[in-house]
């Protein structure tokens, strides 16, 4: 565990921009057509927005899913990855309580198996693609990137991940996954919705950010503290968590950026 001082995260920032143009599309449809046009609301919410590099090949991709709880937010391109050299894919999701549990997560799946499918149609590599997001879509970037059954529906191992980099997500069974039950927000579970249920030593890197833990929403910090441990135990070697001192859960993610940059980039360097 790797306690971060805000004096120190303060360099990140001054990383330099690279000179880099770059295009969007919008609004792609990430399941079939057949699937889009037999559900009004998966034609709705099942869409992703992309952001790439011009002119430039290989390049290392990040998919990033939005927060909200399960049960609102929209798809972004944050800002704090944008002009760094990566291509970023912004992902929207069916929300509860249209849909519960596991429909979020089989949505995060379909996204994430358009991307290793078309990503070299871009330009991109499928070997540098990371998967992110902050609170929920953390949740629901490690569950696609540990429980392999997901991505298994659509040909792709699990392990293709260049990285897992959740942020302030949850490593118990997600609060909103139990409320769907009828079980309490601090009634904690282990269960097939908890990514801590999936731990393997053959993972791809897992890179594990949260906000101070007395800052930080319910026990945040403690379920990846867990999860790094267990994850350190069941054999993986490849396992980081980072404490962000002085940041709330909200506040986290931009301190969080760069982080998530220099994972992409030290994985990308050692792989040349």
């Amino acid at each position: 565990m790797k306690r971060i001082l805000l004096f120190l995260l303060l360099t990140l920032f001054s990383t330099p921009l690279f000179s880099q143009e770059y295009r969007t599309e919008n609004n792609i449809r990430y399941y079939d057509e057949k699937t889009s046009k037999s559900d009004a609301y998966i034609n709705e919410r099942c869409v992703l927005d992309i952001y790439i590099p011009k002119n430039v090949k290989n390049f290392p991709t990040v998919i990033w899913f939005h927060g909200g709880g399960l049960t609102g937010g929209e798809k972004e391109i944050p800002e704090g990855l944008k002009n760094k050299g990566v291509a970023v894919i912004g992902v929207n999701y069916r929300l509860s309580p249209k849909v519960n549990a596991p429909k979020y997560i089989e949505d995060a799946a379909a996204a994430t198996a358009w991307v290793f499918k078309n990503i070299k149609n871009y330009g991109g590599s499928e070997d540098l693609v990371f998967i992110s997001g902050h609170s929920a879509g953390g949740y629901l970037a490690i569950m696609v990137g540990l429980n392999k059954m997901y991505l298994n529906k659509y040909g792709i191992d699990a392990n293709k991940f260049a990285g897992i980099i959740p942020f302030s997500g949850q490593m118990i069974s997600h609060f909103t996954t139990r409320k769907e039950k009828g079980i309490d927000e601090l009634d904690a579970r282990i269960d097939e919705y908890a990514p801590l249920h999936f731990i393997r030593a053959d993972a791809p890197p897992l890179l594990l950010i949260t906000g101070d833990r007395e800052k930080e929403l319910l026990g945040r910090y403690e379920e990846n503290a867990y999860m790094a441990r267990m994850m350190k135990l069941k054999g993986h070697k490849e396992t980081t968590l980072y404490e962000l001192q002085g940041f709330d859960h909200g506040g986290m993610a931009q301190p969080a950026f760069p982080l998530l940059i220099n994972e992409m980039k030290r994985v990308e360097k050692g792989r040349k």
